[in-house]
């Protein structure tokens, strides 16, 4: 595997879903306690803004990446085969591809309601996956003790894959904080993912993925929550590779 490295996170380029299911298929073989993060503009914005977050995404077993601008970098650099890995896309690739592989898959985050419309449609659409368990944990600061049952029932599940849909940075922090935790499998951050495949969430055109318009798609879905993110986080984004180019501020920390 070959890194690129960006704002000090290094990142792994990849040319299809079916590379990445590859990789995560022999995470779980090895039995190696792991997590994967994904990685877009925003993330790695809050990685410059906080240590303990880029920690998290700094020390992820495999970081991913979904952005059109990390892409035009990692082409750049040599990578040119390098596409978007999506997350909630990511997901549904491998619900499809695992069902030859008999993948047991845990979820975990969003709320139950969320849970019940995403386990219908997994059955719907993927009838041989096999689902291990769903925890949505409470809309607050969960406690020690709390921690301790959900960790406790993804091990009594035996799953190969915990899906976390907490959204960045809450889940890669909960990763980051657990993944020694978990008795096997691997843990995939996907935010937004459970919303998208429980029919919450509508995906963008394929016009607007190809030109890199889904953040806008998703803006126009949901102003009032993700404008900051979109908004303020791509021009900082933009600033601070301005500011790499200009050999102003380095970002090459690890």
């Amino acid at each position: 595997m070959e890194y690129i490295n960006i704002f000090g996170i290094n990142l792994l380029p990849l040319c299809s879903f079916q590379q990445a299911y590859g990789y995560i298929k022999k995470e779980i073989k090895s039995g190696v306690h792991g997590y994967i993060s994904i990685n877009n503009a925003y993330t790695l914005v809050e990685s410059q803004r906080d240590n303990y977050y880029r920690d998290a995404l700094a020390n992820s077993t495999l970081p991913f990446t979904d952005s059109q601008p990390l892409n035009m970098i990692f082409r750049k650099k040599g990578a040119i085969s390098a596409v978007r890995i999506f997350g909630p896309s990511l997901l549904e690739q491998i619900l499809q591809m695992g069902q030859m592989d008999n993948l047991r898959h845990f979820f975990y985050g969003s709320s139950e309601g969320t849970l019940i419309k995403l386990q219908k449609n997994i059955n719907a659409k993927y009838p041989f996956a096999i689902i291990s368990g769903m925890i949505s944990p409470p809309f607050r600061p969960i406690t020690a003790d709390e921690n301790r049952v959900y960790i406790e029932k993804i091990n009594s599940c035996n799953p190969d894959i915990i899906w976390i849909g907490l959204g960045a940075p809450k889940q890669e922090i909960w990763m980051y904080e657990n993944y020694r935790k978990i008795n096997r499998g691997i843990m995939i951050g996907v935010g937004a993912g459970f919303d998208y495949l429980a029919g919450n969430t509508k995906h963008a055109p394929q016009w607007m993925k190809s030109m890199a318009l889904e953040w806008l798609y998703r803006l126009i879905q949901e102003p009032r929550r993700l404008w900051k993110r979109y908004l303020v986080t791509n021009t900082l984004f933009l600033l601070y590779i301005t500011l790499g180019l200009l050999h102003i501020r380095k970002f090459d920390r690890t």
